[in-house]
């Protein structure tokens, strides 16, 4: 931004960008917290219409089951049409994201904001794919951010740590979790504590989400019966359990690679009409089982509120899941991965604990709610490779600290085990594909 006078000592300097930056984070915090407040809202009301619809084409009979096929067709296609004007709005974003920060592309335009609202409000509201709030999130707060740094006359570098810092209020909204926000930023797209990341980033944070509670209300994003603290003796278990995890999770960013080479293969196939053929896929899913498809937010308040599922039906649920993620991903379209991630990791829970009660009945019973809440940490850990994030964002989600010994102690094991496997951070992969610089 401009700068003191020449007379201005080096001291003075400093404290002026400091301070004006500052104030220039609250202001584009602010912005934040309304835009994904509002996206938020709007997702929720666009899930519920794509349920009504599939409700009505069953009371149809005969080929109504066809209508919601249709539906998220169309919707996946336009948003595919979006994502193809805008090639930055498709995705997660959280790579882009990364690629500014690390000064290896430029910061996002202005234009990227619509077309992530819109083409996330197509792709995951009416159509249902796969994904996550969270990545559009990010890339508008990123967007807003860099916009606010450029209009006030900010130096290229700040105006990258600024989208930065943003980044960090966009996720903070998505999941109505500021600290979780503040330490993704830190973690994830900085790797680094320095005083203008932390207070540029805390500014933004905390504006924003009291912004989008203005729109959505202060409630945790799940809601949970108290959660006993595991005893020190179940450590072991969790520490079992957070390598199963982190396979899963290795297997889970494998396949969406693997869709997206699969994708990239299909080049002579315009984009759009792969997002919409992906689309009919979701939508035919859909007709069999909402809790198939979705960010999975239902789910996973569903199973953290005791709702009996027979095991069966949970390892069904799973193994769609696990397969329709990362296909809804390859569709290109706006949308993030961590949502589906902790509908999968809950999943998890739920097997991992049927699955001790047969070793030694009652244990897995008596561990099931600190194991979903695990597994939700756990698998982003193994996926992301952000352990800290993982865990603060679950126990701010859930308003629960009980089992923090029991998710680091799992996710330390997720790192290692992934790194074992040899299977790198998603959005290190996704940011090289974005780049052109991975070796396929």
């Amino acid at each position: 931004m401009t700068h003191g006078s020449p007379d201005d000592s080096p001291g003075d300097a400093t404290t002026r960008v400091l301070v004006g930056m500052t104030v220039l984070a609250v202001v584009a915090g602010a912005i934040t917290g309304f835009v994904g407040g509002a996206f938020r809202w709007l997702l929720v009301r666009a899930d519920h219409l794509r349920l009504d619809i599939v409700e009505w084409s069953h009371e149809l009979g005969g080929a109504g089951w066809v209508v919601p096929v249709v539906v998220s067709a169309v919707a996946a296609g336009a948003a595919g049409v979006i994502a193809s004007r805008i090639p930055l709005s498709a995705g997660s974003g959280i790579q882009h994201v990364e690629a500014v920060d690390r000064g290896e592309s430029e910061p996002p335009p202005g234009r990227v904001l619509p077309a992530r609202f819109i083409g996330g409000l197509l792709s995951m509201g009416l159509g249902g794919l796969v994904l996550g709030r969270e990545g559009p999130t990010v890339h508008m707060g990123a967007a807003i951010g860099a916009w606010c740094a450029r209009v006030a006359r900010a130096t290229r570098d700040e105006v990258r740590v600024m989208q930065s810092a943003l980044s960090g209020a966009g996720l903070a909204v998505a999941f109505n979790a500021p600290l979780g926000g503040a330490v993704f930023c830190l973690e994830e797209i900085a790797h680094s504590i320095r005083l203008r990341y932390v207070l540029w980033t805390m500014a933004a944070v905390s504006t924003a989400v009291m912004c989008s509670r203005v729109v959505l209300g202060d409630e945790p994003d799940f809601r949970i019966l108290d959660v006993p603290e595991p005893a020190f003796s179940a450590l072991p278990v969790f520490v079992v359990f957070g390598g199963l995890v982190s396979l899963l999770g290795v297997g889970y960013s494998l396949l969406i690679r693997l869709f997206l080479d699969a994708s990239d293969s299909l080049s002579a196939v315009p984009g759009p009409v792969r997002a919409a053929a992906i689309g009919a896929v979701i939508g035919g899913a859909l007709t069999v089982d909402a809790d198939l498809v979705g960010g999975g937010n239902e789910l996973s308040q569903a199973l953290l509120t005791g709702q009996q599922l027979t095991f069966l039906a949970v390892v069904l649920i799973l193994v769609v899941r696990f397969v329709t993620g990362p296909l809804s991903y390859a569709a290109n379209t706006p949308g993030g991965l961590f949502a589906p991630m902790l509908a999968l990791g809950a999943l998890s829970g739920v097997v991992f604990s049927q699955a001790l009660d047969w070793i030694r009945p009652g244990m897995g019973t008596q561990l099931l709610p600190a194991l979903m809440l695990v597994g939700m940490a756990t698998l982003f850990t193994s996926v992301v490779r952000a352990p800290l994030t993982g865990a603060v964002l679950v126990m701010e989600m859930t308003a629960t600290t009980s089992v923090a010994v029991a998710m680091f102690a799992a996710g330390a094991t997720a790192v290692i085990v992934a790194q074992l496997c040899g299977a790198p951070p998603i959005y290190d992969t996704l940011r090289e594909r974005m780049l052109g610089t991975d070796d396929r």
